[in-house]
């Protein structure tokens, strides 16, 4: 029932617009192709591998999330520190990292319906910010020429800090990475945060922007109801503990580790389900049989 033949079956059969069903005894009548019983005892135990193999993917991949939060927790309040550092921290906010200049800490432009196009200028939408990562998406969003000309548009550089200004959450950001765009642009509930390079850590103050704490604090100063959103100014007078900047890059350091073997055992999580998803279609449709 499961597999691509039983899945098509099953729509052909299926009613209701929002909340799609079908009546179970519909399934009384669909014919499959059925081999003898010890080849379905070996199919089945052949699945049944992949899904015990993916089962402990699952559980790696959740143990090393929570390895993660918990390493996030300890280091980026100063419960832990790593060796080689110690002293007190700074108490410091957004504008204060920015050096309270605009063209550090700004927003992104106007941009409106009228302005998106199918190629052009590259847009980036807040809802290709998530918690602490970049979100591709699998339709890409463009403006014309003539709007990036007539609005002036900021273009963003690959290692912008990206700062979500608009729920849910409000407050997310993520390292703009590169993403093979010659020019780039954001929405205005996107600020652009370019602390230098000597001041603050990026990739450390995307780590903080994905702390419970740090939406919060985000949560606590925004408005509206609809759409919760926080302004610019509410946001770039959030206060933030630091280390030293040596500090900060050895801490984002680990983080980013951390994120790449997740990131390798979730690619290899999404081959072994496409694996399994193809071994059905092969062997329960008897295009390829069990020796």
């Amino acid at each position: 029932m499961n597999s691509p033949l039983g899945r098509a079956r099953v729509a052909c059969v299926q009613y209701g617009t929002a909340q799609k069903q079908f009546n179970i005894s519909d399934a009384v009548d669909f014919l499959y192709p059925v081999p003898l019983l010890p080849e379905q005892r070996a199919i089945a135990a052949a699945l049944s591998d992949v899904d015990a193999l993916l089962g402990g993917l699952e559980r790696l991949i959740a143990k090393k999330r929570d390895l993660k939060q918990t390493a996030m927790q300890q280091l980026l309040t100063g419960q832990t520190r790593l060796p080689g550092f110690s002293g007190e921290w700074d108490v410091k906010t957004l504008f204060d990292l920015a050096e309270r200049k605009k063209e550090l800490f700004d927003d992104g432009d106007w941009i409106e319906s009228e302005h998106i196009a199918t190629e052009g200028v590259r847009l980036i939408q807040t809802g290709n910010i998530g918690v602490g990562c970049f979100v591709e998406k699998e339709v890409r969003k463009f403006i014309y020429e003539e709007s990036f000309t007539s609005l002036r548009c900021k273009q963003l550089k690959t290692g912008d800090l990206l700062v979500c200004r608009l729920a849910d959450p409000a407050g997310r950001a993520c390292v703009l990475p590169d993403i093979g765009e010659e020019r780039i642009v954001t929405s205005v509930d996107v600020t652009i945060f370019r602390p230098p390079i000597g001041m603050a850590d990026r990739v450390y103050l995307a780590n903080v922007f994905s702390t419970p704490e740090w939406f919060r604090a985000v949560s606590d100063r925004s408005g509206g109801t609809t759409h919760k959103r926080i302004s610019r100014g509410a946001l770039g007078r959030v206060s933030l503990k630091l280390p030293p900047l040596p500090e900060q890059t050895a801490i984002a350091a680990v983080l980013s580790d951390m994120d790449a073997e997740l990131s390798a055992l979730e690619a290899r999580r999404d081959k072994t389900r496409a694996l399994k998803q193809a071994m059905m279609q092969e062997l329960l449709t008897g295009r390829t049989r069990l020796v």
